[in-house]
């Protein structure tokens, strides 16, 4: 099929400069299929994979038919989410920007009313809004649509699937029935197509046939591995690729705030984005998102379908999604205008045969990934140091370093001490020294299942199931073993140290001299062993106590009750009380829980309060208001008693925060 170049569309002058500014010459096969029939006023089906071009299919139509001296509504777009609608609104405005007069307006829940109203006032001609918002708009009448020719929603499938269709279904019943009617969808089920047949008109479909449904320049594979193994695994992949910016999807919200947690603990920067965030916050993780202010976006469906960054790398599926059309929207974040990109997918168990009905439906098929070792992840790491310095030795950028390297020369240092001392000071804390002893439990598994030649790993009773209890158990040891314990990745100038992954904490419940599996211990080896567990029990078991030690003193009886009356007091106190303050040094089940101190350069001098301080981490980090304690202020500086367990992601979060207009520097002391 030929190419369309855009200068080939009859396009305005001022749309063509336009495009012309973008970067863009030729039409995307989407592009040049339904530009044509929408300039022509006909009703459009369009059908194409995400980041095929689909905004500036619809977006060039609807500007070219816009009239910029009435000041009235003339499209109207409906996106499932505000991001998407905020996205939209950006390109529209790049596509109108030398068509003077013409006003694109995004308007979505979460964003001032007046602001809205204000710019539905000055005459706004193109609405780009959310099913909700639009018909808060149309019951209070300040989104008047009698002048309304185009309506557009994109994302349908989307908004169906998030419950719109009342909204959609009453928004397209109140518009005039001389309008054009336009759908854009990635799938066509069987609600879109209900839709179409009632309120489109004659429509022309326009699908590009693909012989898989997802982007050909997007590299897929999938790594089956335990859940228990997840962030081990990811981090490992990052490090490999040397990944720098990336989204990772997960199925709840629980997940993205906890997934995000070790994350930044480990040093990578890692934001959240799901519904539970207000939209100032939301804006505020995207800016930086976009920027590159952040490495990795940790997202839900819901919260990250309409983002449209550019150079992103890869997209990490690491719960896989529910429905296999969700898997085309996730990767399709990447691979965007015939950039290349990865999508990488996790799955465990069962989850092997949701990847077989995603490769049905995606007609593609999905390469099965190997897990790598840490010696993969040592290789990776010296090779991506080698070829930056590769990279400045060929670009002669270093010779006024000469005189410095000179002078070790002349202080009796070789060559190759000074080299390798550079090289050091590029992977600090990264030597391979030791490496040979460390513990790859996740490498040895799945090595020797891929040299056992099996399909599926063969699992004991514990990974099937177990009760609820060990399962909980085992969760909670994970954790803290895995996470609260790794030491933060560090960088130092452009090098990325990459992940030694964790040495293996001690279990308890093993023996440090463990057998290999599948030989059993001689019979009097045995036997020992046994006779030494019967000593060390018999030598370990506690006394019984003596009924008369149970006694209390009269002083610790008194004890007791001066803190029991004190207790009925402060829980009529708080009865009383408006409002009542946690209790610092207790954890939300009540227990005893420890405290770090953080410390922000900020104190009196510079008007701040304790409540701003406290308002300013719950904003910046978004943790529960119970993990911090006590504020205190000095004239320079300010502590503040943070749950230990989250005291390293605070941190990382408040070093680049800005309170009372001043950039903050945080540390833990």
């Amino acid at each position: 099929m030929k190419p369309t170049l855009f200068s080939e569309l009859d396009l305005s002058p001022e749309l063509e400069k336009a495009i012309k500014k973008l970067g863009f010459e030729q039409a995307s096969p989407i592009q040049a299929a339904a530009i044509p029939c929408l300039l022509n006023g006909k009703d459009v089906v369009g059908q194409s994979q995400t980041g095929s071009g689909k905004t500036a299919a619809f977006g060039i139509p609807a500007i070219e038919r816009t009239e910029a001296k009435l000041k009235a509504v003339q499209v109207l777009v409906l996106c499932p989410t505000r991001e998407l609608a905020v996205q939209v609104s950006e390109e529209m405005h790049k596509l109108a920007y030398y068509k003077r007069g013409i006003i694109c307006l995004p308007i979505y829940g979460g964003q001032s009313y007046e602001r809205q109203y204000a710019g539905l006032r000055q005459g706004a001609q193109i609405v780009i809004g959310t099913p909700g918002r639009v018909m808060d708009h149309m019951r209070r009448g300040s989104l008047k649509l009698d002048q309304l020719h185009t309506i557009i929603l994109d994302e349908a499938d989307v908004m169906l699937d998030m419950g719109f269709r009342e909204d959609i279904e009453m928004v397209l019943s109140d518009l005039p029935p001389e309008r054009q009617t336009v759908f854009f969808s990635a799938t066509m089920p069987r609600p879109i197509r209900n839709l179409i047949e009632r309120f489109a008109n004659e429509p022309e479909s326009v699908r590009i046939e693909q012989e898989s449904m997802t982007v050909p320049t997007v590299e897929q594979s999938v790594f089956e591995v335990q859940r228990r193994f997840k962030v081990e695994l990811l981090t490992r992949l990052i490090d490999i690729h040397d990944l720098k910016l990336g989204i990772i999807f997960c199925n709840t919200k629980a997940m993205v705030d906890d997934l995000v947690e070790h994350l930044v603990a480990q040093g990578y920067q890692a934001d959240r984005l799901h519904g539970d965030m207000s939209q100032q916050q939301r804006d505020r993780v995207m800016n930086r998102f976009r920027k590159s202010g952040l490495e990795f976006l940790v997202a839900t469906d819901v919260a990250a379908r309409g983002i449209d960054v550019n150079n992103v790398e890869v997209v990490f599926n690491y719960d896989i999604p529910y429905d296999a059309e969700d898997y085309v929207h996730r990767i399709g974040r990447t691979g965007r205008a015939g950039k290349s990109g990865i999508a990488i997918s996790f799955v465990s168990g069962r989850e092997v045969f949701k990847i077989r009905n995603i490769e049905r439906f995606t007609r593609t098929s999905i390469r099965r990934g190997r897990i790598p070792t840490l010696q993969d992840v040592d290789e990776a790491r010296n090779s991506h140091v080698l070829n930056r310095v590769r990279e400045t030795l060929q670009g002669n950028e270093f010779r006024t370093q000469d005189h410095l390297i000179e002078r070790l020369l002349e202080e009796g240092f070789t060559s190759t001490d000074v080299a390798a001392s550079l090289l050091y000071l590029l992977q600090p804390n990264e030597s391979n020294v030791g490496n040979e002893h460390r513990r790859d439990e996740l490498g040895e598994r799945y090595t020797t299942r891929e040299q056992d030649g099996r399909g599926r790993e063969r699992r004991g009773r514990s990974d099937r199931g177990g009760s609820e209890d060990s399962r909980g158990r085992s969760r909670e040891r994970f954790k803290n073993d895995r996470f609260e314990n790794k030491e933060p990745r560090r960088r130092t100038g452009e090098a990325r140290p990459f992940k030694q992954g964790r040495q293996s904490a001690p279990n308890p419940d093993r023996p440090t001299n463990e057998p290999e599996k599948n030989i059993r211990p001689k019979k009097d080896l045995r036997e020992n062993v046994s006779s030494q567990e019967k000593t060390s029990r018999t030598i370990t078991k506690p006394k019984p106590v003596p009924e008369s030690s149970k006694v209390e003193a009269p002083e610790t009886v008194k004890k007791i009750d001066t803190k029991e009356k004190k207790t009925t007091e402060l829980k009529k106190h708080k009865k009383t009380s408006k409002f009542s303050l946690p209790d610092e040094n207790k954890s939300s089940d009540g227990s005893q829980d420890s405290r770090n101190q953080l410390r922000l350069n900020i104190g009196k001098d510079a008007g701040v309060t304790a409540d701003q301080i406290r308002d300013a981490i719950l904003g910046e980090t978004g943790v529960p208001e119970s993990i911090i304690g006590k504020v205190e202020l000095q004239a320079k500086h300010a502590t503040i008693d943070i749950a230990a367990e989250k005291a390293n992601a605070v941190m990382s979060k408040m070093k680049r925060a800005n309170i009372a207009g001043k950039r903050v520097k945080a540390k833990l002391v």
